[in-house]
């Protein structure tokens, strides 16, 4: 008996020209941030946590200090609540390291000490959402899955949706998905692409249009217009 294979869907040509500019932009235009050289699960899960409602530059100070006290997320989940909060003290939005602290007990207690690398486990942890579940099965373990933050969405949004009427937050995961390439290491480079994007050109307020890389093929930049 013959067998017979499901035929692969292409992405749209816009998607791809917007992936290949996307990827190329980054290739020189990324920045140097420690969380991006590394892809052990545990410290990519602190980045995350730590990156949530802070700024870059914050999180780059507090990141180093925070895994020298705390280098791995056996010495985490041991840790006395006060301490875990000493270790945070200044980065405010302090249910950030509750929760980061309660995830590190679950997961040396539920899962030998491992952490899930897929979304679906992930989102089941303490403080995980669908951003961060998904931000860390593909910054972490490479997996070809969407991570869609706040910059994220708003680069979605202004290169693939219509600006009068938004885009629901389910049309955005679908497209983010399609978008994301099926290798891991593409996968990888593009979900920071588009951060990357979000955070420096894409932003909320006076997006730098001139200056963006996937401009041809994006409906906001095209029409020149500029939105919040």
């Amino acid at each position: 008996m013959a067998r017979t294979s499901t035929p692969r869907v292409r992405k749209p040509a816009r998607a791809q020209a917007f992936t290949r500019k996307l990827l190329a932009w980054w290739a020189r235009a990324a920045r140097d941030l420690p969380w991006r050289r590394t892809r052990d699960p545990y410290r990519v899960l602190v980045s995350e946590f730590m990156l949530q409602q802070t700024q870059v530059a914050r999180v780059a100070e507090y990141y180093p200090r925070f895994l020298e006290r705390f280098p791995d997320l056996e010495t985490l989940a041991k840790a006395r609540p006060r301490a875990v909060r000493e270790a945070w003290d200044g980065l405010g939005y302090y249910a950030r390291a509750s929760n980061l602290h309660a995830l590190a007990r679950v997961v040396s207690r539920d899962h030998d000490g491992k952490l899930p690398d897929v979304p679906e486990e992930l989102v089941k942890l303490p403080g995980v959402g669908p951003y961060t579940a998904g931000a860390v099965a593909t910054f972490a373990y490479e997996k070809p899955v969407p991570a869609v933050d706040t910059n994220v969405a708003r680069v979605i949004r202004r290169a693939f949706g219509n600006a009068e009427r938004g885009m629901r937050n389910a049309e955005l995961w679908r497209l983010a998905s399609m978008l994301v390439p099926k290798n891991g290491k593409r996968a990888w480079k593009f979900n920071q692409a588009v951060m990357e994007l979000g955070a420096l050109i894409c932003v909320a307020r006076k997006p730098k249009c001139p200056e963006c890389p996937v401009r041809p093929v994006c409906r906001t930049g095209k029409s020149r217009r500029t939105i919040v």
